[in-house]
């Protein structure tokens, strides 16, 4: 089984090099900044994941994965903030092209960065990886491009994921998914129908999250029923609750509303795990609580603040930009780490500074990414769009 891939990220509010055709409301600033400190505690539990040897009791950053079903909340209730009033002017194909746009050039960029440190990743992790023509790696990195996932006969490291060359795109497949059903049909609900299906997401959440071996909402990274009916579990009630949170406008006032709401989006993704082996049900009762009434508490104290400034809200706006771009493409070093610590055996206290000049290198690909490669394809792609 391989280790946690987790996370999304999708900030519809373009970069200070402002886009053409982008949406011109205010930004969430607040929302943007606990995207990147979601972003960040993602990095810093897989590095972390390295030396758990698989086993969740043992991770350090314990419930980092739940960064995604953050990014699933944030990403419902920024959807539906940018384009719920626009449907009167706006087609099916032009929100799709809006939210390729907005997504794919950064999914292509990580599959390359996959491919590129592919063969650098080779060892006992990741014996697959030795016997990979360079053909079939070429195959998948292009398959990956399209975001269309693949099964155990193009698996080429041995993890079992929907992404071999860069595992985190998993929830960006559950993340266009959940637009298309948006599109399709969830917009045109009203509040309390959406509420009904909210209210039945939430015990699907449930359901998966004490019933599961794993102890937990750890899952969705391969395409098998079991791990798409993760998947599914963990996109859909985050992803309706963030459409109706914005729909209802219960913002949450309060002063210093960055520091606070990151000291607790921290505190629940890095608490230790609860329970114990013979009941790993009384973690899955946790990591639904943190699903269902944590993280709406703190995107709507977070929305309380749309514009403001400050130091911290600075801090905010770099982060928020970075995001995504850290999120995509931070994967294919821990590969390389991975593979190194296991392969020599490396102890912690010579992994950690390593681990370290890795959260480092990834923020500077990620910003690379952002400046010389993201920002100008959007501004292109809108340019003739």
């Amino acid at each position: 089984m391989p280790r946690i891939a987790g996370e999304l990220a999708t900030n519809e509010n373009p970069p200070a090099a402002s886009l053409p055709s982008m949406t011109a409301k205010n930004h969430y600033v607040v929302l943007d900044g606990l995207r990147g400190v979601a972003s960040l505690t993602v990095v810093a539990f897989h590095l972390c994941e390295t030396y758990s040897l698989g086993d969740p009791f043992a991770q350090v950053i314990n419930h980092g994965y739940l960064a995604v079903d953050f990014f699933f909340l944030l990403s419902g209730f920024v959807i539906a903030y940018a384009y719920d009033d626009r449907w009167a002017s706006m087609s099916q194909w032009g929100f799709y092209k809006r939210r390729l746009i907005r997504l794919q050039p950064m999914i292509i960029m990580g599959s390359i960065i996959g491919a590129l440190s592919f063969y650098s990743q080779a060892g006992p992790e990741f014996s697959a990886i030795a016997a990979t023509p360079v053909s079939k790696l070429l195959l998948v990195m292009l398959i990956g491009f399209t975001l269309v996932p693949v099964g155990s006969s193009l698996d080429i490291r041995g993890w079992t994921e929907m992404y071999p060359l860069n595992g985190p795109a998993w929830s960006l497949f559950f993340e266009y998914v959940a637009n298309i059903l948006y599109a399709v049909g969830i917009r045109k609900l009203s509040n309390r129908v959406l509420g009904v299906l909210v209210l039945l997401a939430a015990c699907f959440l449930v359901g998966v999250a004490v019933t599961s071996p794993r102890s937990g909402l750890i899952g969705g990274w391969s395409l098998d029923p079991q791990e798409l009916h993760i998947g599914f579990a963990r996109v859909l009630f985050p992803f309706f609750a963030g459409i109706l949170l914005m729909r209802s406008g219960r913002h949450i006032h309060i002063r210093h509303a960055f520091a606070i709401c990151s000291l607790v989006l921290v505190c629940a993704l890095a608490l230790p795990r609860f329970g114990d082996p013979q009941h790993l049900w009384i973690n899955g009762v946790y990591e639904s609580v943190c699903v269902i009434l944590i993280f709406p508490l703190v995107v709507a104290m977070g929305a309380g603040e749309q514009q403001a400034n400050g130091a911290s809200i600075r801090i905010a706006q770099f982060f928020g930009d970075l995001s995504y771009p850290l999120y995509i493409t931070h994967y294919p070093l821990i590969y390389v780490y991975t593979s190194w610590v296991t392969r020599d055996k490396i102890p912690l206290a010579v992994g950690a500074p390593v681990g370290a000049l890795v959260l480092i290198t990834s923020i500077a690909i990620a910003y690379a990414s952002l400046k010389l490669y993201d920002i100008p394809v959007r501004r292109w792609l809108n340019g003739r769009s």
